[in-house]
């Protein structure tokens, strides 16, 4: 390798609260409230609240996938690293393009709500102008892209300050649903039995927008070469994280459900939580929403942009990708080549979405299309950690549920929900997330012939994994056994 490897990313710059913190600010609560429940109703129905808790179940099993795989092998590339090292590096290359096509496309379905709600607060009209939305969602955006430019510390101070709001004004509702009179419906314990799915078909296609409401928790992975003893404290947080969204998400679901008609539902399709405010606490109470909303939107941008940037780092410091998306700025040490490109490339592709239609048509589509590129990746993960710790599952019954059958339930739910789901998909969402995943086939091929060493990778076997403290690429000494690339933990 070259001088790439001279510098790393900022070492030790997050702990335990903070990885917490983000885990909880990459599922953005109050943004997949709003932006997706019109989506699970209209895919659905009254069976919102089923599909949360049983696509939690396997996604826990995902949360455990990265939490044992992140034990055995520091790098900002996550599951593109571990499943290059486990079960191929075609399919590991795969699991990173995922993750960069999902978050790219995110950074059009994101910014436009944060525009539209920013518009909002001002006048309600404003809101339904898709250009004015693309433009103040790109100012955000960009505002977000300086903020993680300038580091792991100053990302994590602006995630307390947006995600600390956000957390407040959702739990303060929460608690004002349970009040609430003059309901539109009266809550049903069928609505978390099957009854409502309407066969298996509609029961995946119910499951992939779930995965879309969980997706983001993984952000702690990528940011496990800037995290103190991120061995353990990565995979902890991340599994923390899934169940505090879980439990703000079925709470919303079902207060949705029984305090909004489908009608306003459908009218508030890109916007339910705020119309869920207006119900509870007329006139202030939909603007309160809509605050926590943009800042939900705002901070998960953010934590978006830190998942695809350090998956570039990773590709280019491997040579999957070109090389200089692995440089590092001398100032902030964070990849400034990789945000500078993704910058470019979503500002593009925000000019292009004016030509889709409406916020809520662009983010119906995009939607979908995250949810099979996110079930790709998290799959893959599932049955990378079987593969690392195959020696190791008959150790102990925990080591057998923990790190074998539940990542592979969460593995074989998530292949199951992509495959069921196509028939369902509008084309443009099929086109969306299969397109963007076999446009990842060309640089995957080109730099294989390139000679890529991630081509030849040091198996990852976690019975033969080091057991020794994590060293950044910047404090190393000459001749150190530490992280180097793709040779982790050998």
């Amino acid at each position: 390798m070259s001088n790439i490897r001279g510098r790393g990313l900022q070492a030790n710059a997050l702990g335990m609260f903070d990885t917490v913190v983000m885990a909880v600010a990459g599922s953005a609560p109050a943004y997949s409230i709003a932006a997706t429940t019109a989506v699970l109703v209209g895919a659905v129905g009254l069976a919102g609240p089923a599909a949360l808790p049983y696509c939690a179940i396997p996604m826990l099993g995902i949360a455990l996938a990265f939490s044992y795989l992140g034990r055995i092998d520091v790098n900002a590339g996550a599951s593109y690293s571990w499943v290059g090292r486990t079960l191929h590096p075609f399919l590991g290359f795969i699991s990173g393009w995922a993750l960069v096509i999902s978050a790219t496309i995110f950074m059009v379905a994101g910014s436009l709500p944060a525009g539209a709600m920013t518009l909002s607060l001002y006048d309600e009209g404003l809101a339904d102008d898709t250009a004015l939305s693309t433009v103040v969602g790109a100012a955000w955006f960009l505002l977000m892209l300086l903020v993680v430019l300038g580091g792991a510390r100053l990302t994590v101070r602006a995630q307390f300050l947006m995600s600390g709001v956000e957390l407040t004004l959702l739990a303060l509702f929460a608690v004002l649903a349970l009040f609430h009179t003059g309901n539109a419906d009266t809550f049903d314990w069928s609505w978390l039995g099957f009854g409502h799915f309407h066969g298996v078909a509609g029961f995946a296609s119910g499951a992939l927008v779930a995965a879309f409401y969980y997706w983001g928790w993984d952000v702690t992975s990528n940011l496990s070469e800037e995290t103190r003893d991120s061995r353990r404290t990565t995979g902890l947080a991340g599994l923390i994280g899934v169940g505090i969204v879980f439990l703000l998400f079925e709470v919303f679901t079902i207060a949705v459900n029984v305090i909004l008609s489908s009608r306003q539902i459908e009218e508030n399709d890109a916007n339910v939580l705020g119309a869920l405010g207006g119900e509870i606490w007329p006139g202030w109470g939909g603007k309160l929403l809509i605050v926590a909303v943009m800042l939900s939107t705002i901070a998960t941008l953010e934590t978006t942009l830190i998942q695809v940037t350090r998956s570039l780092f990773a590709m280019g410091r491997d040579r999957t990708m070109p090389s200089a998306l692995g440089r590092v700025h001398r100032t902030w040490n964070t990849p400034w080549v990789a945000i500078t490109v993704v910058g470019g490339v979503a500002l593009a592709m925000f000019i292009a979405s004016n030509a889709l239609g409406s916020v809520g048509d662009i983010l119906s589509d995009a939607i979908s299309a995250i949810g099979l590129q996110i079930a790709v990746y998290y799959g893959l993960a599932g049955l990378a950690v079987v593969v690392a710790y195959r020696k190791m599952l008959l150790r102990s019954p925990a080591d057998f549920l923990l790190g074998g059958l539940w990542p592979l339930f969460g593995a074989a739910f998530m292949f199951w929900i992509f495959v069921e789901s196509l028939s369902e998909l509008a084309p443009a969402a099929i086109v969306i997330g299969i397109g963007g995943l076999a446009v990842g086939l060309v640089p995957m091929l080109w730099y294989w012939k390139q000679g890529s060493d991630y081509y030849r990778p040091a198996r990852l076997d976690a019975t033969r994994t080091v057991a020794a403290v994590y060293v950044p690429d910047d404090l190393t000494v000459p001749n150190a056994r530490v992280h180097e690339g793709l040779s982790t933990d050998f």
